[in-house]
């Protein structure tokens, strides 16, 4: 047990940083996980490590949707790059049009322990611009960069690689998964865009 203020305690333990039970990582308790090596996210510079979360940069792959008249059956397993073009972008960056649709993903690689998931926001600012992506969590035992879906606004929005743009907020579970993701996780491992992988896997 160490004390890292007042009368707060972190239980270190052989597979988890406690702070309590399940809860929202504060700063401190976010960089325990990453000095034990139970948390990875390289790479990683100090000030992205925020008050309760962490924040990801743009990474230089992007997958625009084509217009595309077949109809994909995610029920069937298929190429689906017929429905994609995927590209880097260079430092100028690529520019969202209005309400489009584009996958992006994170500079850096996270690994997560089993007892932690993270939910996915999109930064303050780029909300405030109009920008928008779905809700997202990121399981306990993935690891890989992060693709996430952003959505334009009403107006061209350029975004460039190496932009924040994503804050990760880790929160502990009740206890250690009894499954963690690498057992079936399509996207274990993945680095730039991955497609989807099809067909949808029915319950086991």
């Amino acid at each position: 047990m160490r004390k890292i203020s007042g009368n707060y305690f972190i239980f270190l333990t052989d597979s988890s940083a406690t702070l309590g039970k399940h809860m929202i990582l504060s700063d401190r308790g976010i960089r325990a996980y990453i000095e034990k090596g139970w948390l990875m996210i390289e790479p990683l510079e100090k000030g992205q490590i925020r008050e309760n979360g962490v924040d990801l940069r743009i990474g230089e792959e992007y997958a625009r949707f084509k217009e595309v008249d077949e109809a994909l059956d995610v029920n069937k397993s298929l190429d689906v790059s017929k429905y994609y073009e995927v590209s880097v972008m260079g430092q100028e960056g690529i520019i969202i049009k209005p309400y489009e649709h584009v996958l992006l993903h994170t500079l850096e690689y996270v690994k997560m322990p089993s007892d932690l998931v993270a939910l996915v926001n999109l930064k303050s600012t780029l909300a405030r611009l109009g920008l928008y992506i779905p809700p997202t969590v990121v399981d306990a035992g993935f690891e890989g960069q992060i693709v996430i879906e952003v959505i334009g606004s009403s107006f061209p929005v350029r975004l460039r690689p190496g932009t924040p743009f994503l804050h990760l907020v880790f929160v502990r579970l009740d206890s250690p998964v009894e499954k963690e993701y690498f057992l079936q996780g399509h996207y274990q491992g993945q680095r730039g865009i991955r497609l989807p992988n099809l067909p949808l896997y029915h319950f086991k």
